[in-house]
C-alpha cells in the first residue's frame, strides 16, 4: 500500500501522462520534463507501486493490468482537482440560484428591500434574500458563524478579518404628526427649526433597539448643556414613525426615511435645534467573502441600490 505521506504525489501527473501516451518521450513532451526525468520518474512510480506500469510489446509500450485499472480513475481525479483548484467560477445572476443574508435595521427593510426586490425579479430571478434583524452587539459573531454574509452598520472600528465599505451617508430630521398642536402653536412651517426649549419639552420617541433612552442626539443637547423629555424606546424605526404620527410626540430619524413615510403617515418635518452628526453606513462582510464572485455581485448590487437612497443634509438658512 503506497504511504501518501511519503509519496510524491507530482508523480500522479507522470503516471497519468504515461498511461495516456503509452511513450516515454511523448509523456516527457505532455508534462514538460526531459526525457532522462521521465525515464527516472518512471523507475520511481514502478518502485512506489509496485508494479512495471509500462512493459514492452515489439517496438512499442503496454499498460500492465494494473495500470490499466488505474487509467481512468486517475485521469477523473486529476481532472477534479483541476476543476476544485481552478477557483470560483464567474457569478451569472440571470441563471445562478443563489442565497444571500444580510442584517440591517428596518430602515432597509423600508427603503432598500423593494427597490431590491424590483431589481431581482428582472436581472436575477433565482438569487433570494433574506434580511434579519440587527443586534448591533453581536453582528461581529453573526459574520464569524456564517449566520449572515453581509452587516449594513453605523461606522466604527471593524475586526481585523472583516472588510468593509461606506455605502450611505444620512443626516437626521425630526418628525411630528401633521397639526402637531404644540408646534402648530408656536408657529413652525415644515422644515423649520424647533426651538430648543419646546424640543427638548416634547415627549421624544427614540429608535433603541437594546432600549437605551439616550441615544441618537443626546450627545448634541449635552453639548448645549441641555437634556429632552424620553417617553418611549423601540427597537424599530418603522414603529417610532407610527407612534409619532398618532401623538403629539416627535422623533430623530434619518431624512431618506422621514421623506418615504411623510406623505403615507402625514407626518411633518422639521430641523431640530442642534446639529446631529450625519450617520454614515458601511457594509461589513467577512475577508473570506471577498473574492468570491456571488458574494461580490451581491455586494455591488447592494452599494449601487443604496447610493441612490443618498439625500443631501439641509441647505443653509
Amino acid at each position: 500500500m503506497v504511504n501518501l505521506s511519503s509519496f510524491d504525489l507530482n508523480l500522479l501527473r507522470v503516471l497519468d501522462a504515461l498511461l495516456r501516451e503509452a511513450s516515454v518521450t511523448r509523456a516527457a513532451r505532455r508534462v514538460g520534463l526531459s526525457q532522462p526525468a521521465m525515464s527516472a520518474a518512471l523507475a520511481r512510480l514502478r518502485d512506489a507501486l509496485g508494479d512495471p506500469i509500462l512493459i514492452r510489446h515489439g517496438q512499442r509500450l503496454e499498460p500492465t493490468d494494473f495500470a490499466r485499472a488505474l487509467a481512468l480513475p486517475l485521469h477523473e481525479a486529476l481532472a477534479g482537482l483541476q476543476s476544485l483548484l481552478a477557483g470560483p467560477q464567474p457569478f451569472d445572476p440571470a441563471h445562478a440560484e443563489a442565497t444571500f443574508r444580510l442584517t440591517g435595521s428596518d430602515f432597509f427593510a423600508a427603503l432598500l428591500m423593494p427597490r431590491l426586490a424590483s431589481h431581482l425579479a428582472t436581472e436575477a430571478p433565482g438569487v433570494r434574500v433574506h434580511l434579519l434583524d440587527l443586534l448591533p452587539e453581536n453582528y461581529v459573531e453573526t459574520l464569524n458563524r456564517y449566520e449572515v454574509d453581509i452587516a449594513l452598520i453605523p461606522g466604527t472600528d471593524f475586526p481585523d478579518w472583516t472588510d468593509h465599505r461606506p455605502v450611505l451617508q444620512s443626516d437626521f430630521v425630526t418628525i411630528a404628526a401633521r397639526g402637531n398642536p404644540r408646534l402648530a402653536r408656536a408657529g413652525l412651517a415644515p422644515e423649520a427649526t424647533i426651538p430648543i426649549d419646546l424640543f427638548c419639552d416634547l415627549g421624544h420617541v427614540v429608535f433603541s433597539p437594546e432600549g437605551k433612552a439616550r441615544t441618537l442626539g443626546d450627545a448634541a443637547l449635552a453639548a448645549a448643556g441641555r437634556t429632552r423629555r424620553v417617553v418611549m424606546t423601540l427597537p424599530a424605526f418603522a414603529s417610532v414613525c407610527l407612534v409619532v404620527a398618532q401623538t403629539g410626540h416627535v422623533a430623530l430619524v434619518p431624512r431618506q426615511l422621514a421623506e418615504a413615510l411623510a406623505p403615507t403617515l402625514n407626518l411633518t418635518i422639521y430641523r431640530q435645534p442642534v446639529a446631529v452628526a450625519r450617520a454614515t453606513i458601511s457594509m461589513v462582510w467577512h475577508r473570506r467573502s471577498t473574492s468570491d464572485p456571488g458574494q461580490a455581485w451581491f455586494r455591488t448590487t447592494l452599494a449601487d441600490h443604496l447610493a441612490s437612497l443618498d439625500r443631501p443634509a439641509f441647505s443653509p438658512e
